[in-house]
């Protein structure tokens, strides 16, 4: 079995989360496999690497998962995107639409050092707003955006065209 149909296989639809009309793509399965999540950690490093990182940035709370064990893996620092007021020191902040609503997105304003190359990864690329929000804060900083790496992408809501004026390669381990 492909990695991607590994993904896919463990991956659980939920209807009508987090509000009606909404088909939920819960990546929490994959937490429970130690060698799948093994699996998807190496395939990530394997992609991010080629792309010379100094620093990946992750989204708030799912991006997390993957993302430090990718960080440590690459030996880069792993730097914490979160939801408005989580975090304790001066941030700089980006609001952005989501596919069901609207969210705030911050960072310590010393998180990136100027002139940094940035992958930005989150567990799933939906419409993009997220990750747009991630690649503006980490421009405010000075730094440069390289790569976007996801688990999944949802390749009908278009947010992977959303990314496209970053100039950076798209990374996704499987598509719907």
């Amino acid at each position: 079995m492909t990695l991607d149909e590994k993904i896919k296989d463990a991956i659980r639809e939920v209807k009508d989360f987090p509000k009606q009309g909404i088909y939920f793509k819960d990546l929490t399965p994959i937490l429970k496999n130690p060698s799948l999540s093994k699996e998807i950690t190496d395939a990530l490093s394997s992609k991010i690497a080629n792309l010379k990182p100094d620093a990946i940035a992750c989204m708030e709370s799912r991006g997390f998962w993957f993302g430090m064990l990718v960080a440590q893996q690459l030996n880069i620092p792993f730097i914490p995107i979160r939801k408005m007021g989580k975090l304790p020191y001066e941030t700089l902040s980006y609001s952005y639409s989501l596919e069901y609503g609207s969210a705030t997105m911050e960072v310590h304003t010393d998180a990136f050092k100027k002139g940094w190359k940035v992958v930005v990864h989150d567990d799933l690329l939906a419409t993009g707003g997220t990750a747009t929000a991630a690649a503006e804060l980490i421009k405010m900083q000075k730094a440069e955006v390289v790569g976007f790496a996801f688990i999944a992408e949802l390749s009908f809501l278009g947010g992977k065209e959303k990314l496209d004026k970053y100039g950076a390669p798209v990374i996704e381990l499987t598509k719907y």
